[in-house]
């Protein structure tokens, strides 16, 4: 096994709720050095719940592997420690309210002045420009806002997706974005300015739906466990109310399903039938075939026949059966209250295996932290 992939590397974050530390948590997976400055109060997300061991469960999932320490940036005693740290560091992500930082006298531009190889990340709800730059973002306004709650849900109202997925989508593009600047930084010497807004991550999922509405003047309409646009894809019941999950994905899977699950080949040449978009369009004739020949079955001789016919199928789980789930990987990640077993790293890489480090209390590094980068240190760091 290598070292981590980012070992050696100073991250700075300047952070709350979730978008950010999501982006910086990921960086200390792969060996970042992380600190996270706090307001005197906290990261709000430390409060958000107290499910784990009196933890947040937000908390524990984003804030894994980093130091904690309080500043008051508005402070001249403070702002000059923290720009010791820029000073040093390799990247900065801050998600204030817009124009927080910059008011606090660490605008990207003049940060990168000092520092040349630093890459700037700024995390917002709308960017910078244009006329919502100003708004106060959360990943359910924003779920609201970009039309994705539009499409979300059963058919007699909207509903939010049931979890942060403007926030993860947000973090994710900005963790990209800052491996791809740190291997442009490793061929020409010099950072970049990173921005990301919950908006435009959560705009670019929202891709296809966008194009349904621009180009066919149709968007998707909510159908609760039904996919909008591919037929059949969606759940449907059996023999005694159980459920079963299961998609159509092209026309050789549609004719192996009507020979082997329905065992009725001339469905799959009926005119209303024949292709996706017919089956699509006539959704309901369709479910009505399926369901005549589900009602009959219970759920397990279904799924044999799925098996048979190689259909895709899931089972309609609860979150208590997902958490008993052959496939799901867990870590213990230390928290100030206890061990927590968390969700194991997505990627799983044959020269690394990340080890998740510990879930700081607040302002746990704070003197440690403070001594390190004081300007005594500092002083003595650049004459040494």
């Amino acid at each position: 096994m290598t070292d981590a992939p980012l070992k050696g590397l100073l991250v700075v974050s300047l952070e709350q709720a979730v978008a950010a530390p999501y982006c910086s948590s990921r960086l200390a997976d792969a060996g970042a050095r992380v600190i996270k400055i706090e307001r005197d109060d906290g990261d709000f997300a430390r409060r958000y719940d107290a499910v784990a061991h009196g933890e947040s469960a937000y908390f524990v999932w984003v804030n894994r592997g980093k130091e904690s320490l309080c500043l008051d940036i508005k402070q001249p005693a403070d702002q000059a420690l923290l720009q010791r740290m820029l000073d040093r560091a390799d990247v900065f992500i801050q998600n204030l309210a817009p124009g927080a930082c910059e008011r606090a006298g660490f605008a990207q531009a003049q940060l990168r002045a000092r520092n040349p190889r630093l890459i700037t990340v700024d995390i917002s709800g709308y960017g910078s420009n244009g006329p919502a730059a100003e708004m106060k973002a959360y990943d359910l306004l924003v779920q609201c806002e970009s039309g994705l709650a539009a499409i979300t849900g059963a058919p007699q109202e909207p509903g939010r997706v049931g979890v942060s997925v403007c926030d993860i989508a947000c973090g994710m593009y900005a963790h990209t974005a800052v491996l791809q600047a740190l291997i442009q930084r490793g061929i020409t010497g010099e950072g970049q300015h990173i921005q990301v807004s919950l908006f435009d991550a959560i705009a670019d999922w929202m891709t296809v739906p966008l194009l349904h509405q621009d180009y066919a003047n149709a968007p998707p309409q909510r159908l609760g466990l039904n996919h909008p646009s591919i037929a059949p894809y969606g759940a449907y019941r059996c023999l005694g109310g159980e459920q079963v999950v299961f998609s159509i994905q092209n026309e050789r899977e549609w004719l192996s399903f009507c020979e082997n699950v329905l065992q009725q080949s001339d469905i799959a040449t009926r005119p209303e039938f024949r292709c996706n978009e017919q089956r699509t369009a006539h959704r309901a004739a369709l479910d009505a075939v399926i369901t005549q020949v589900f009602d009959a079955l219970p759920r397990h001789a279904v799924i044999e026949r799925l098996k048979e016919a190689r259909i895709a199928y899931a089972s309609l789980n609860s979150v208590a059966d997902f958490s008993q789930h052959s496939q799901l990987r867990r870590i213990a990640v230390e928290t100030p209250s206890g061990p927590v077993e968390i969700v194991a790293p997505p990627a799983q890489q044959s020269a690394f295996t990340p080890t998740p480090g510990p879930v700081p209390a607040l302002n746990e590094h704070g003197d440690a932290l403070r001594r390190e980068f004081s300007e005594a240190a500092t002083s003595e760091r650049r004459q040494g």
